[in-house]
């Protein structure tokens, strides 16, 4: 399998004013719609914790949207580290 194929994993934290504007069903729907698998949840200290996995294009594209966010959040940065894989139907908000 190609390297660019392969499936890979990272968890990203994602900072500024991204929770009460709608920023995990924007993941929900961007990182569906890459055909990532993985999950997205609010931090008790503000951030929002992303898990996903698929090709290293899938991610990279999911980083820039990561990134940029829905209209009313302001995105100040997103950390990102490697992951260990993790099984996942599918792309979940988790509560």
């Amino acid at each position: 399998m190609s390297e660019s194929k392969a499936t890979v994993s990272r968890r990203y934290f994602v900072w500024g004013r991204v929770q009460g504007v709608g920023y995990r069903n924007f993941v929900q729907r961007t990182a569906s719609a890459l055909g990532l698998k993985g999950y997205t949840r609010n931090l008790d200290d503000g951030r929002v914790e992303v898990y996903a996995a698929g090709t290293i294009d899938q991610l990279s594209a999911l980083a820039g949207y990561l990134r940029k966010g829905p209209l009313f959040a302001d995105v100040r940065g997103v950390d990102e580290v490697e992951a260990a894989p993790e099984a996942c139907d599918g792309f979940r908000i988790r509560y």
